[in-house]
């Protein structure tokens, strides 16, 4: 079936009708060719109707993990033969092993254009000039995410990590007015610039759109104020995806805040609850774990896949502009939960509260030393350039009054450490924000 054409856009009739045609399709490819979905569906059948979709059985990165160390190099879900493959990837490993990801030619294709719908909806166009700072070795992050980029008509720099001082030259010394990168590579911009541009301000490199992704913290609107105050960046999600199933396929428009899902007519969603994995109907504010299963990939199709994220839906209304998928928030990995006295608790949520204060950078790190069950929160956040001379008693005021944030806001007693300014490490890659120091 492949793509609708302008498919972010198309009716729901349109989608809905496309989707039934393209699981008729793919859910025999899979029965047929895919040993993976063979032996979880046992003598079970693909439902016909895939709104009965959640009559087959969940698959989830676990079971990826095992059937790549039994079937190497890509697991026994590689559904086409190996010489169909032309592109080979391999996954983060932010979560645990890193995977092996390969794509078809026609899986490259889609997979380009639906990264280039986010893209052009958080405002790039060919009149922009972009740099690209996502690793290229090996990472869908690096090349994939820069030929979305190019979909939208734009030029692309292919700058990758490493070298930031070069990075800041060439942006001074050319036309370049966006940059696509991960949402905490800013403030390692700032560091480099503070010790080897102290003449300049980030405003001074005419920056006028940041393409962000990669890690969470993007809904929060104290932190894209403070890179508009900071940068004079339009600060824009434009790049949420799963990397198993694709790099990106939800980002912002400049009318809502919310990321737009953009691959309804090749990726069909569901939400289930996280614990009792039963299915939770896709309505305004609802909320749960995003469950996703291709509706057209020839390489490693998934089905009934658990993401692992949880979700909640802002929308399923077209938005003013015009674009037609469900609208979202992320509200944290299920990994990255900690619960502190029954409360579900994500780095997100602190994220909103360390933004929003003046006298802290906006960096921060929630650090568990021992294995749950937790009676409280441990954080530890950094203070601002600005807050470097503050007495040792203005600083355990400071303290107590975060924690009373953390506690008035959400719920839960929590034990704040503070940081002197830039005493955190900057990463050019993904920032972890959970760190568990036990085995």
């Amino acid at each position: 079936m492949g793509l609708l054409p302008d498919g972010d856009f198309a009716s729901l009739e349109q989608l809905n009708q496309h989707q039934q045609q393209a699981w008729a399709q793919q859910s025999r490819y899979v029965a047929t060719h895919s040993a993976f979905y063979k032996q979880l569906w046992g003598m079970q059948q693909p439902p016909a109707q895939l709104a009965d979709i959640s009559q087959l059985p969940l698959s989830d990165k676990a079971m990826l993990r095992l059937s790549q160390a039994v079937h190497p190099p890509y697991g026994n879900y590689l559904a086409a033969p190996s010489k169909q493959a032309n592109r080979f990837h391999r996954t983060s490993g932010t979560t645990g092993q890193a995977m092996n990801l390969v794509m078809s030619a026609d899986d490259s294709h889609i997979t380009e254009v639906i990264g280039g719908r986010c893209q052009s909806s958080a405002g790039l166009t060919p009149d922009h000039t972009v740099v690209h700072c996502l690793n290229y070795q090996m990472w869908m992050g690096g090349l994939t995410d820069h030929l979305t980029l190019e979909k939208t008509g734009a030029t692309v720099v292919p700058f990758g990590v490493g070298n930031t001082e070069l990075l800041i030259r060439t942006i001074l010394e050319t036309d370049i007015s966006a940059i696509s990168c991960t949402p905490s590579y800013p403030s390692v911009l700032e560091q480099v610039m503070k010790a080897k541009f102290p003449h300049l301000s980030p405003k001074d490199l005419g920056l006028k759109l940041g393409l962000f992704g990669g890690e969470p913290g993007l809904d929060d609107p104290h932190f894209k104020a403070r890179l508009k105050d900071t940068w004079g960046i339009e600060a824009r999600n434009a790049n949420y995806g799963v990397s198993d199933v694709f790099c990106n396929f939800a980002g912002q428009c400049e009318h809502d805040t919310a990321l737009h899902y953009m691959a309804t007519d090749v990726l069909y969603p569901e939400l289930i609850d996280p614990d009792t994995e039963q299915p939770i109907e896709i309505t305004k504010g609802a909320k749960g774990e995003l469950v996703l299963t291709h509706l057209q990939r020839q390489c490693q199709p998934l089905v009934r896949f658990r993401t692992g994220d949880i979700i909640q839906i802002t929308d399923t209304k077209p938005c003013s502009c015009q674009r037609t998928g469900m609208r979202f928030k992320v509200v944290g990995r299920s990994d990255d939960m900690v619960v502190v006295r029954g409360l579900n608790l994500f780095p997100t949520m602190v994220a909103t509260l360390v933004n929003n204060h003046s006298q802290l950078s906006g960096d921060y790190r929630i650090v568990l030393d021992s294995p749950p069950p937790y009676s409280h929160l441990p954080i530890h956040v950094e203070l601002a350039d600005g807050a470097i001379d503050l007495s040792a008693e203005q600083k355990q005021q400071l303290a107590s009054e975060f924690a009373q944030q953390i506690k008035q806001h959400l719920g839960a007693s929590a034990q704040v450490t503070l940081l002197d300014a830039n005493s955190l490490p900057r990463i050019e890659g993904k920032t972890k924000r959970v760190i568990r120091n036990y085995s």
